[in-house]
C-alpha cells in the first residue's frame, strides 16, 4: 500500500493539520537512512538588533500533537540566551534524497526539567561529560586546555576521565547528573510549510498558520490550522 504521506504532491484538499506529514517525513528520512542525520535541522534565532543567526541542531523530540519539535543545547549558549530575549524562532529541515522540506516558525521555550532529566540519562556516558566540560561558544586557548578543562570538571563529579571512559564497565561508572546550565527547548509551531521538490521547478508548496496562547505553566493553546498553497 502506497504510503500518502510520501505522493509525489500534497493531495488536492490540503490536510486540515501539517504536523503529521512532518513527523512521516521525519521518520521516512530516518528509516532511509538518508543522510547521516537525518534529524538535523537549521535553527535560526535573533539578538535584540535583530541579527539573525543560524546554525544545525538535531531534533530529538517531535510532538505531532499538540505540534513542537524539541531540541538541546547549554542554556549558557549564544543561541539560548537569544532565545531568552526573543522566543521567535525558525527551524528547517530538507532532505535532498526524498525531494522535501519543511520550514517550521513558532516560539521556543525551555523543556521541563523532567524532560530534560531523562533525555540526559539516555545519552551516552562521554556526552554527559562533555555537558560539564564545555563552557558552548566561549573562546578557547588549545584542543589541548578543553580536554584539560573537562578532565578537571569530571574530578569534581567523582570520574577521573584518564580511568573510567574506555576502560570500565557501563554498570560501574559513576552516575553524572544533568548541569541545571544545559536542557531542551520546545518550539512550538505557529506557521508551517511543506515543500515537495518537482520537474521543471514547479514544486508543490502549502503553508499553514495558526494561533499561540502563552499559558501560566509554559505550555500554549494552540488554534485550529488554516492552509493555503504557494506557487513554488
Amino acid at each position: 500500500m502506497t504510503n500518502p504521506y510520501l505522493a509525489p504532491r500534497l493531495p488536492d484538499q490540503l490536510p486540515a493539520d501539517p504536523m503529521p506529514w512532518i513527523q512521516a517525513w521525519l521518520d521516512a528520512a530516518t528509516e532511509g537512512g538518508v543522510t547521516r542525520n537525518p534529524n538535523s535541522m537549521a535553527l535560526v534565532t535573533a539578538d535584540e538588533h535583530a541579527r539573525p543567526f543560524g546554525r544545525m541542531v538535531l531534533c530529538k523530540g517531535y510532538k505531532a500533537d499538540p505540534g513542537y519539535v524539541v531540541f538541546y543545547t547549554n542554556y549558557n549558549s549564544p543561541k539560548a540566551r537569544q532565545i531568552q530575549k526573543n522566543p521567535n524562532v525558525a527551524l528547517l529541515f530538507h532532505w535532498d534524497a526524498l525531494g522535501r522540506q519543511v520550514r517550521i516558525e513558532g516560539q521556543a521555550i525551555r523543556s521541563p526539567a523532567e524532560e530534560s532529566d531523562a533525555y540526559f540519562a539516555s545519552r551516552d556516558w562521554g556526552s554527559q561529560l562533555g555537558a560539564w566540560g564545555s563552557d558552548q561558544s566561549e573562546p578557547l586557548e588549545s584542543r589541548a586546555a578543553l580536554i584539560a578543562q573537562l578532565s578537571r570538571r569530571a574530578l569534581r563529579l567523582g570520574v577521573d576521565v584518564a580511568k573510567h571512559l574506555g576502560s570500565v564497565a557501563t554498570a560501574s561508572r559513576p552516575v553524572v547528573p544533568r548541569p541545571s546550565h544545559w536542557g531542551g527547548f520546545r518550539v512550538w509551531a505557529s506557521r508551517v510549510e511543506l515543500w515537495i521538490e518537482g520537474e521543471d521547478r514547479i514544486h508543490d508548496r502549502a503553508s499553514w498558520q495558526r494561533s499561540l496562547v502563552r499559558n501560566d505553566n509554559d505550555t500554549f493553546t494552540v488554534g485550529a490550522w488554516s492552509g493555503t498553497r504557494l506557487q513554488p
